[in-house]
C-alpha cells in the first residue's frame, strides 16, 4: 500500500478543471473556525488525490491582505466537524493550525511531508488504513 502512496499525486481543485459532482459541498470561501468558535482564515482551495478523484485536504489561507502576505495551511478532511452558514468547523485549535507545516504545493509530491501533516493533526494517512473508507459528511 506504501508503494501507492508514493505516487499518489496531491493537486489544488482549482488547478484541474474538474468539478465537484455536487456544487452544494464546495466549501470554497467558507470562513474556517476552530473548536473555540476562533476563526482561523478562509478556504482557498481543495487539495485532492488525483488517483482516487477525492477530496484530502482543506488548503485554508490567514493574514495578510487581498492575498498578499497571507499564509497557507492544509489541514485533514478528517478535522472538518461540520459546515453551516458558509462556515467549516474543525476539531482543532487555532493556534494548533497556525504553527502547522506551511503549505508547499512542491512537497506535497513527498509522501512524508503529507504524512507529517496527517501526524500532526492526529490523524492516520488514508492509505494506511488498506480499504480506507471516506468520511461521512459533516453534520
Amino acid at each position: 500500500m506504501a508503494e501507492a502512496s508514493e505516487k499518489a499525486v496531491l493537486i489544488e481543485l482549482g488547478d484541474t478543471g474538474y468539478e465537484l459532482a455536487d456544487p452544494d459541498e464546495d466549501v470554497r470561501g467558507f470562513k474556517v473556525v476552530d473548536q473555540e468558535d476562533d476563526e482561523i482564515g478562509t478556504v482557498d482551495d481543495l487539495v485532492i488525490d488525483m488517483d482516487e478523484k477525492r477530496v484530502r485536504f482543506l488548503l485554508v489561507g490567514a493574514g495578510g491582505f487581498l492575498g498578499i502576505g497571507e499564509t497557507r495551511f492544509m489541514i485533514p478532511i478528517e478535522a472538518v466537524e461540520s459546515i453551516e452558514d458558509c462556515i467549516v468547523h474543525i476539531n482543532q485549535i487555532r493556534e494548533r493550525v497556525v504553527e502547522s507545516p506551511k503549505y508547499d504545493p512542491e512537497l506535497c509530491k513527498d509522501p512524508r511531508y503529507r504524512d507529517g501533516i496527517y501526524g500532526y493533526y492526529g490523524f492516520t494517512p488514508y492509505y494506511w488504513a488498506g480499504s480506507w473508507p471516506y468520511p461521512p459528511p459533516p453534520k
